[in-house]
């Protein structure tokens, strides 16, 4: 499966290919072919199960920071980029935030572009925060203001290499740690304390 608006770029990238086939531009049409393949793969969007109860991770990726509650995943380039929401709840406010576009890594990308999106739950107001890194331009939301979403919903993706963050719930333990690979929509980063 593919992920949601990226079928036109794999289109186009496809197109270019042929006609460079057409006129037989045989160097060009290959370097075609990498990319047309190149973005079948980095849009991919596989479907995915929770394995457990809690809160799960809203990206696939690598944690680069746990900062007190809130959880960094920096996403590379062979990461799935879209976006999952780690618990069931209704979107209260989405708000895109111009900025740089410096490595998503990097302590400079706090600056970045991003993308808010505020989600109401039953454990309270959770922070999702897509950040664009120095390859993304693009992130693209799937999700509506006041729309109610599941847990392991798709709400979006970044393009080509980024950042998410979120915060964890008050009353949840965290259960990852810095340096774990986790994998959006199935990864459960967090449960309830009892």
């Amino acid at each position: 499966m593919l992920a949601e608006k990226s079928f036109h770029l794999i289109v186009i990238s496809a197109l270019i290919t042929s006609v460079f086939v057409y006129f037989s531009l045989f160097s060009l049409a290959a370097l075609g072919v990498v990319v047309t393949t190149f973005l079948v793969l980095f849009f991919r969007d596989p479907q995915r199960e929770p394995k457990g109860d809690g809160m799960l991770s809203p990206a696939d990726g690598r944690v680069m920071k746990i900062d007190d509650k809130r959880v960094s995943i920096f996403m590379n380039l062979h990461d799935v980029h879209v976006n999952r929401s780690p618990m069931s709840g209704t979107v209260k406010r989405i708000e895109h935030i111009n900025g740089n576009f410096r490595p998503a890594f990097s302590k400079d990308s706090d600056n970045n572009e991003r993308n808010l999106i505020l989600l109401s739950t039953d454990r309270g107001v959770i922070e999702m925060v897509q950040i664009a890194g120095s390859f993304a331009r693009r992130i693209v939301s799937y999700v509506n203001e006041e729309e109610t979403i599941k847990r392991g919903e798709r709400v979006g993706m970044i393009r080509f290499g980024s950042r998410v963050d979120v915060t964890v719930p008050k009353s949840y333990e965290i259960l990852i740690k810095v340096g774990e690979r986790v994998r959006a929509g199935e990864t459960v980063i967090a449960i309830e304390s009892s």
